[in-house]
């Protein structure tokens, strides 16, 4: 039995554990280890993608206990994608926090790493109730980094965070248990089967269960009506933090996708596909409501989660569409849309330390150091997020509306699409306008003149990570078609419920 499946797990949390038994040493020291950890994790990723690219599934059960009995751990194609998106993503906000963000607090390597141990547990378990373990994982670690710096801002938007996902964690258990009662079990595999034979005195409890559990996963995405708590949050905390939440968004994603076409999908006999005229719906709304928070938005930062809350709604629109193309679509516009958006935090966070006390506002202000540089990265990353050609955003909403083509929804989902396109185009523009174009040199409230903003310098430190994420994208521009068939591959995989059942429960942890 290969150990790869868990290495991803293990890594972080004995890294995590590890800098909390050196908690009292230098900065440096804990840099180092967790820099070097991160290095690995990317390493170890792209060593399972390759091992599962194959159409591989491979199943690693603790302690040889055979599923459904004991806990069990699977990597196919698209939880070996998102574990290396993540990985990637990680080291990257990593590098821009070691410019000074992990000196605020002295547990900060010990939570990211924590936070990348319950991202990496989403995505890989093959379990629900482990996947509620990883949640509250994730909800710590995710807290705890959100305060980190301190601040009265921070903190309110903090309290609404955690209560708003503590109420989430209650409905998960409620969901859980009436599962566990009903079918007797919480391996997704075996859900798989007991949900296709339930009894029909029991289909009403196994879909309220099943319609909790949407209810908790539409939370962690962002959904409408439960997005509330993203803006505020996202845009309070520090920029490495909220670049490493952009990938916690997919994390309610990825459930509904796994847990809506495994256990509630076409194979699910009276409960098929329990999600038809719910999911496409509101994720629809959920861009329509994210545009007008885009435009609405007064700061950078502000802007930047809602453009988190927009692609939360195009990817599950996406992933609504329920076929091959739709799924595939939305595989390669996930990874794009949390590299850009992180980016964009990141470049939020280096134009507000040049602008002293306008920070990030939507105003026009001092001509900045690095104007043209910052200008330039600013108009790329626009590009990216507004989903404009030539880029890998053009490429993602582009396979999206092809997709959609079939469906009988096609004529909102272009519109809709599409007006989000232009309404996030007028936004960025606005504000790219603001920051670089409108600058001036004098104060016009006493029409004297005056120099540039803070000479703050950029240190590669703090601009190799954004240039890093860029390039990413493009990367994923220049080889669209070998990630879109890989894309198209995991799709067809993850429809292919059979085969999964049979992985897990046929052959075991072989």
């Amino acid at each position: 039995m290969s150990h790869l499946a868990i290495i991803p797990l293990l890594l972080p949390l004995f890294t995590g554990i590890f800098l909390l038994l050196l908690r009292e040493q230098r900065i440096y020291v804990k840099r180092t280890i967790s820099g070097i950890s991160s290095l690995a994790l990317i390493a170890v990723a792209a060593k399972l993608l390759c091992t599962v690219s194959d159409g591989t599934i491979t199943v690693y059960a603790l302690s040889d206990w055979p599923a459904p009995f004991g806990i069990v751990l699977m990597a196919d194609r698209l939880a070996a994608l998102l574990v290396l998106t993540t990985s990637l993503l990680a080291l990257f906000a990593l590098i821009y926090a070691m410019g000074g963000t992990d000196r605020q607090g002295r547990q900060f390597h010990i939570l990211f790493q924590l936070q990348l141990f319950g991202l990496n547990g989403a995505f890989l378990t093959g379990d629900l109730f482990n996947l509620f373990v990883f949640f509250e994982v994730l909800l710590l670690a995710s807290y705890s980094l959100l305060l980190h710096g301190g601040g009265r801002k921070r903190v309110r938007s903090g309290l609404h965070f955690v209560v708003i996902n503590v109420v989430g964690s209650s409905l998960f258990l409620f969901a859980a248990g009436t599962l566990y009662g009903v079918l007797g079990t919480l391996n997704m595999a075996d859900l798989a089967v007991k949900v296709a034979n339930v009894s029909p005195e029991n289909i009403g409890l196994v879909k309220t269960a099943g319609l909790l559990l949407f209810v908790v996963f539409a939370l962690k995405a962002a959904l409408l009506p439960l997005y509330l708590w993203l803006p505020s949050a996202y845009s309070q905390t520090s920029a490495p933090a909220a670049a490493l939440f952009a990938i916690m968004t997919k994390v309610g994603a990825y459930s509904i996708l796994r847990v809506y076409t495994l256990i509630f999908g076409n194979e699910a006999g009276p409960l098929a596909n329990l999600l038809d005229g719910w999911l496409l719906p509101m994720a629809l709304t959920t861009i329509i409501i994210g545009s007008f928070g885009l435009l609405g938005s007064i700061r950078l930062r502000q802007q930047v989660a809602y453009l988190v809350v927009i692609s939360a709604g195009t990817l599950l629109t996406s992933f609504s569409l329920n076929s091959v193309a739709g799924i595939a679509a939305g595989l390669y516009y996930l990874p794009h849309t949390t590299f850009a958006t992180a980016a964009l935090f990141l470049l939020a966070d280096l134009i507000i330390k040049r602008r002293e006390q306008m920070e990030d506002r939507l105003e026009a202000g001092f001509v900045i150091t690095q104007q043209k540089l910052l200008g330039a990265i600013f108009f790329a990353l626009a590009i990216l997020a507004s989903g404009l050609p030539p880029l890998s955003g053009f490429l993602g909403k582009f396979m999206v509306l092809r997709a959609a083509l079939e469906h009988p929804a096609v004529p909102y989902i272009m519109l809709i699409v599409l007006t989000n396109g232009l309404l996030t185009v007028i936004a960025m523009a606005r504000s790219g306008s603001l920051f670089f174009y409108e600058a001036h040199a004098v104060d016009r409230s006493t029409n004297t003149y005056t120099k540039q903003g803070p000479a703050e310098p950029l240190r590669v430190r703090e601009l190799l990570p954004i240039l890093s994420l860029l390039g990413l994208c493009i990367v994923m521009t220049f080889w669209a078609g070998p990630i879109n068939n890989f894309s198209l591959e995991a799709a067809s995989q993850l429809l292919d419920t059979p085969a999964y059942i049979n992985a897990v429960l046929g052959q075991g942890a072989q």
